[in-house]
């Protein structure tokens, strides 16, 4: 699977087209070992989010509950029940970020954007979600944004990123 696929880039679909790409995914992966997490990555790759309303046929089709699939989704921070905003930050919360000022630049982000993690900010541009571990640890504190790490962060850097984002929508 792709790794999250920022949302200006997934399609956008009305509530038809998502139950018909719902019914895709199960008809290609419902029969597999384990199909339930490729089930999901595939939806939120190709919805930018898993539907809560995909939850019932995603349950039927692999004989679980509908509290099974939510407690999955719900568990993981990677999937997201609503469309995220045309930007999306991810800012790593592991432990070598942490002991390097991710918290800072975390609470800064908040700060900046008017939300919470998993909020959206108030001009609908950025989401703010947390990631654990970019692979950036010797680059602490790192997060990406659409997709693109960036390492070294800094509150400064983090608002000219965000600057630079804003004024290419």
């Amino acid at each position: 699977m792709t790794a999250v696929r920022n949302a200006s880039t997934a399609p956008a679909c009305a509530p038809a087209d998502a139950s018909a790409v719902v019914r895709q995914v199960l008809a290609q992966r419902a029969g597999e070992p384990g199909a339930l997490l490729p089930i999901l990555h595939d939806l939120q790759d190709a919805l930018g989010h898993v539907p809560a309303q995909s939850l019932a046929a995603i349950a039927d089709a692999l004989n679980l509950s509908r509290a099974e699939v939510h407690g999955v989704v719900t568990y993981y921070h990677h999937f997201r029940a609503e469309p995220a905003a045309r930007h999306v930050v991810q800012i790593c919360r592991a432990e070598a970020c942490q002991a390097m000022g991710a918290d800072a630049l975390v609470a800064h982000a908040q700060q900046h954007l008017g939300c919470a993690m998993h909020g959206t900010s108030k001009d609908g541009a950025f989401t703010l979600e947390p990631v654990f571990c970019l692979g950036l640890c010797a680059s602490s504190p790192a997060m990406m944004l659409d997709d693109q790490p960036h390492a070294r962060m800094t509150p400064q850097a983090f608002d000219a990123l965000l600057a630079d984002a804003g004024s290419a929508a």
